[in-house]
């Protein structure tokens, strides 16, 4: 997929038009859902802000969570000369990203192609199978943070079976499907 922009004109601009385009914005750490609340209440604003869910392993649990797509940034079709400072000041946005004068301008095609990506409520589920033979880490119970290696796959319980090694010996288990992780381990050779 090709990600190819236009370089915008600079508000204000003579030469420039005062059309509406798809920009990048950045976002403050962590508040790109709330930028793009924000901008959404903005007349002549439309915000696109897709985003991740998938299970990660907390302190204590397996918990899902949802992320932004494109850490830090989202995208926002706007005039850039009537609604620059509106869109460049609301709550959660850092900037308006732009290199040196210029602000670049995403196509609609590319836009129009990540939302059929992530679905009309923005957010796209991924959610891991595992696969025999797939390096897995075991998130909770009493092998929970060892990694493993599935052996097999039980659908009918909705459980797999993992060789591991535990107390310097190597052990089958079977887990819950949802108690296991993809590891970022390399495949173990000695399992």
């Amino acid at each position: 997929m090709s990600y190819m922009y236009r370089s915008g004109s600079i508000p204000g601009d003579p030469a420039g038009s005062s059309k509406a385009a798809w920009y990048c914005l950045q976002a403050k750490h962590k508040h790109e859902h709330i930028a793009a609340a924000h901008l959404r209440e903005l007349n002549g604003v439309r915000v696109f802000c897709p985003r991740i869910r998938f299970r990660r392993q907390t302190r204590t649990r397996v918990a899902w969570v949802t992320e932004a797509l494109f850490p830090g940034y989202l995208f926002a079709h706007f005039d850039m000369v009537r609604m620059q400072r509106a869109v460049g000041y609301a709550q959660g946005v850092r900037c308006i990203v732009r290199f040196a004068n210029r602000y670049p301008t995403i196509d609609e095609p590319i836009v129009d192609q990540l939302r059929e990506q992530v679905g009309e409520h923005e957010i796209r589920l991924i959610d891991y199978e595992p696969s025999r033979g797939d390096t897995v880490t075991v998130a909770n119970g009493a092998f929970a943070g060892l990694d493993a290696v599935v052996t097999q796959i039980v659908p009918a319980r909705a459980r797999v079976r993992v060789l591991l090694e535990f107390l310097g010996r190597k052990v089958e288990a079977e887990l819950e499907r949802t108690s296991v992780l993809r590891s970022e381990a390399r495949s173990k050779e000695s399992l």
